[in-house]
């Protein structure tokens, strides 16, 4: 990965959208709901007074409109504070 987020901020890679077929009904793809759960794929060295709780690997729940989406090498990807994660998945 030659991406390295700074100070308490991760990298994670978004979940693929579960597939909800409907009988027949085609739903676009801008009106599916974004995944809301993902895996963490880089964390910076975290701020003075607040450490670094996630690591490489973690699989974790975070907010509908958390983060900054991103694209690098045609993958998308959300950037975000380690604070806009509500809990990880054990």
């Amino acid at each position: 990965m030659n991406i390295r987020p700074l100070a308490d901020r991760v990298l994670i890679e978004p979940t693929a959208a579960e597939e909800v077929t409907v009988s027949g009904i085609i739903i676009p793809d801008s009106a599916k709901e974004k995944p809301l759960k993902g895996k963490v794929l880089a964390v910076g060295n975290g701020l003075k007074d607040e450490p670094m709780i996630l690591k490489e690997g973690d699989l974790v729940l975070y907010g509908k409109y958390a983060g900054t989406e991103i694209e690098f090498e045609g993958t998308k990807y959300l950037m975000m504070r380690q604070s806009d994660v509500l809990a990880v998945i054990e």
